[in-house]
């Protein structure tokens, strides 16, 4: 059985991975790992070690607190976590240069959603 907060990591790690438009064999071969270990870390089948950590944090380029985000002192996971879908929405839009154009695709997406701006 996987601790939670080696799930709450792997969720993390895949979120950020799939934003960065990288696949797992990418992610792996900048770690010197098996794409299936990084499989086992997104599911938190395995943990990651803290120098493992160090590197995926190092290559993401975010600081490692990151993958500790949303996690409360019991160590479950709070609020929800982005999912596959909303990860690639999330780095497509991250793509766009042009300012307008973010603006214009984030009010179209929340009058889909009808979500209050």
């Amino acid at each position: 059985m996987s601790h939670p907060v080696d799930v709450h990591v792997g969720q993390k790690f895949k979120s950020l991975r799939v934003m960065r438009g990288l696949t797992q064999t990418e992610l792996a071969d900048g770690l010197g790992i098996s794409f299936q270990q990084v499989q086992k870390y997104e599911l938190g089948r395995n943990r990651i070690s803290a120098s493992r950590l160090f590197e995926s944090a190092r290559i993401l380029g975010v600081p490692i607190s990151y993958f500790f985000e949303g996690l409360e002192q019991d160590g479950t996971s709070q609020g929800p976590q982005l999912d596959q879908e909303a990860a690639k929405v999330a780095a497509a839009y991250s793509n766009i240069k042009d300012d307008n154009l973010r603006v214009q695709v984030r009010n179209f997406i929340a009058n889909l959603a009808h979500v209050d701006q």
